[in-house]
């Protein structure tokens, strides 16, 4: 069984004016998302600032994420590492504290060859009894996932999905190809979504879900439901707003964006930082555009 089938939000962490985790804004967005039909909450993602959250803030994000959600739509930890044993630990307390199921980066920096990542996700898999959705996105870091190393790992009773996120549509195809017919395939990339639906996809890993959750619930759910022609129209609807939330680097725009809109979600941490001001403009013009700002 997939473990959700829709849109899943990479959901942002807000921060406070001192930059400390804001739970009570978390657990407030948390609840938006779900009133709003999104299908699965993910926690600890790249959008999540999760390379700059401390093991405490981690972990208390993901069991945040578990209290508020009550089960109502899975939640899905982030928990991967360039470091397989924290991977391991962390993957081991999601579990622990109730999350549903697990979302696992390919080990970034390390540059892993096929075999390495082959054993990284066993090792993550082997250490716990709960799904894992392998997430990979060659862009951010420096290793792509090969389709055979996705159908291999595949196998695992516990490796039950990939977030794809190479933008190489043939590379999509191919694990589509490859994989048995319960491996979930899901769109890293907002601006691909219904292409990759197109071959057996189940929906989004989405960030512009952050600020348009019910479009981008219904742009999956139409396609499901044989809708075609509605799912088309709100993917290319929504693509100068998903340009615009890229135009830096992610979280930059969609904290920027959901700033804007009165949401208060806080900061950036460093290595991250605002936004220029001409693409604060740029950002400005597509929320208009899609009325999200007066």
């Amino acid at each position: 069984m997939a473990i959700f089938t829709g849109s899943g939000v990479a959901i942002v962490t807000p921060f406070t004016q001192d930059n400390a985790v804001n739970f009570d804004k978390l657990a407030e967005l948390i609840e938006w998302q779900i009133q709003e039909g999104t299908d699965a909450i993910i926690a600890c993602g790249t959008t999540g600032e999760s390379p700059t959250l401390t093991d405490e803030e981690h972990k208390k994000v993901i069991e945040c994420a578990v209290e508020v959600a009550k089960k109502r739509v899975p939640v899905i930890a982030g928990s991967g590492s360039n470091d397989t044993a924290y991977a391991v630990q962390m993957s081991i307390h999601a579990e622990k504290v109730g999350a549903d199921a697990l979302l696992c980066i390919t080990p970034y920096y390390n540059k892993p060859t096929q075999k390495g990542l082959i054993a990284n996700f066993i090792a993550i898999a082997d250490a716990v009894n709960v799904p894992i959705i392998m997430y990979n996105v060659p862009g951010r870091t420096g290793v792509n996932l090969a389709p055979e190393t996705v159908a291999k790992l595949a196998e695992h009773r516990n490796i039950c999905g990939v977030k794809e996120a190479s933008g190489n549509i043939a590379q999509v195809a191919e694990i589509a190809r490859l994989v048995p017919p319960d491996f979930a395939l899901y769109s890293g990339n907002d601006d691909m979504v219904v292409p990759l639906m197109s071959l057996g996809g189940l929906g989004v890993i989405s960030v512009v879900a952050n600020i348009a959750p019910k479009d981008t619930h219904l742009m999956a759910k139409s396609f499901l439901d044989g809708n075609l022609k509605k799912a088309q129209e709100l993917q290319l609807s929504m693509k100068p707003l998903i340009d615009a939330l890229f135009c830096e680097t992610n979280p930059i725009p969609v904290k920027t964006a959901m700033n804007l809109m009165g949401m208060n979600v806080g900061g950036l941490r460093l290595p991250l930082t605002e936004m220029s001001d001409a693409n604060v403009e740029k950002l400005k013009k597509e929320l208009r555009a899609y009325k999200l700002l007066a």
